[in-house]
């Protein structure tokens, strides 16, 4: 039972301090003012700091002036050398604060060379985008060098395509070869005695591939790319096999070209080897492809004027390689003429022809006998391949 003193100093302790409940509620409440008053402060002292520092390094130099001016990225130009750039023309406040921007943002890679129109109100982001997306005009575009084209078939792609204006600077520096004569191979085909029949220098030796070049590209530029390339796909490794095999470049890549037009990849191997048993017995090559470089004309049944044709690159009539290649050859096509299918080889296949020309198939045989009976079974379906196209 409680005193009577005691009922009497706990009205008195309320009546000077409150009711317990708000002293407990108040314990509670007091440290999260005390939090929420010191983020207030930290926050204030943040956003002055930050705003000291957006003013200074990040703002655009001058919001308000909306006069666009031309702004020129070179190819090539690194990242500091742009953001120096736009610091000097008015367009960001600070260079390096736009650089570190540039590769927080994973935009340090992506600059693009053009000519951009700028204001000094855009914000660094603003600008950055601009520059990464680019100013829609392209310094660069792809050209496709397909196996098997030859230097002709090139040259009215790069005109079709809008590459070059129009084919003569092209066809000329391949025919002649004597701008490329810093290409050791290139300068060997043009030592020989035989140059001047060549229907072009460069045949043969312009690596299929795709490429990128500039838009501006000149003719010679855009040659001087694929025969570098060359320099890659015929590597040592080539260059002393074809030794072993007594051939020089200038035969090995003559050999393939026969190669690639005449099989597909998968017969590439087993091609090569008829050619080079052929070669080894001193055999007319008798390559149909040959003609066709000759003529301009793909004809699956050749006439009798067309074997006799009077060219150096008539394997019909010339004993041995043609002049020189008929194309340009694949890597693939060229590791075919280097390296021949054994069991061909060891077999002694000395023929091939055409399957159903659409399929591209070869028939392959060891003697003429079955050659013959091979030629009469597809010879209709080559006529009529021939007839369907209109040629006669």
């Amino acid at each position: 039972m409680r005193k009577r003193n005691d009922t009497y100093q706990s009205v008195r302790d309320e009546r000077e301090y409150g009711p317990y409940w708000y002293h407990a509620l108040w314990r509670i409440i007091r440290p999260l003012l005390v939090l929420a008053a010191s983020l207030l402060v930290v926050i204030s002292v943040v956003a002055s700091v930050w705003s000291k520092l957006y003013d200074e390094y990040l703002a655009p130099p001058d919001a308000a002036n909306q006069a666009e001016v031309l702004f020129q990225v070179q190819s090539g130009q690194s990242l500091t050398r742009v953001a120096n750039n736009l610091e000097a023309a008015g367009l960001i406040r600070n260079r390096t604060a736009f650089k570190y921007y540039c590769d927080f943002a994973g935009m340090g890679q992506k600059i693009q060379a053009g000519s951009y129109m700028l204001a000094p109100s855009m914000t660094m982001k603003e600008i950055a985008e601009q520059l990464t997306t680019g100013d829609g005009n392209p310094i660069v575009r792809n050209i496709t060098l397909i196996p098997g084209w030859t230097i002709e078939e090139f040259a009215a792609k790069l005109v079709e395509d809008g590459v070059l204006a129009d084919n003569a600077e092209f066809l000329s520096l391949c025919r002649s070869g004597t701008a490329f004569t810093d290409y050791y191979y290139i300068a060997d085909v043009l030592a020989s005695s035989n140059v001047a029949q060549r229907k072009y220098v460069l045949e043969g030796y312009l690596s299929p591939n795709t490429y990128e070049v500039y838009v501006t590209a000149t003719a010679e530029d855009i040659i001087r790319k694929l025969l570098s390339q060359t320099d890659r796909v015929y590597p040592a490794e080539f260059q002393a096999r074809a030794e072993e095999l007594n051939m020089t470049m200038d035969e090995v890549i003559t050999l393939a070209s026969l190669i690639q037009k005449e099989a597909k990849d998968s017969d590439f191997a087993k091609t090569s080897a008829v050619f080079h048993n052929r070669l080894k017995k001193g055999m007319k090559l008798q390559s149909d492809v040959t003609i066709h470089y000759v003529t301009g004309v793909r004809k699956m049944s050749l006439t009798n004027a067309d074997l006799a044709l009077n060219s150096p690159y008539n394997t019909y009539q010339v004993t041995g390689l043609p002049l020189g290649p008929v194309c340009n050859p694949s890597k693939a096509a060229i590791q075919a003429a280097l390296y021949p299918d054994e069991t061909f080889l060891a077999e002694n296949y000395l023929y091939f022809c055409a399957k159903d020309p659409e399929s591209g198939e070869l028939h392959f045989s060891r003697t003429l006998q079955e050659h013959e009976q091979a030629v009469s079974i597809y010879a209709p379906l080559w006529k009529e391949y021939d007839a369907q196209r209109g040629i006669q």
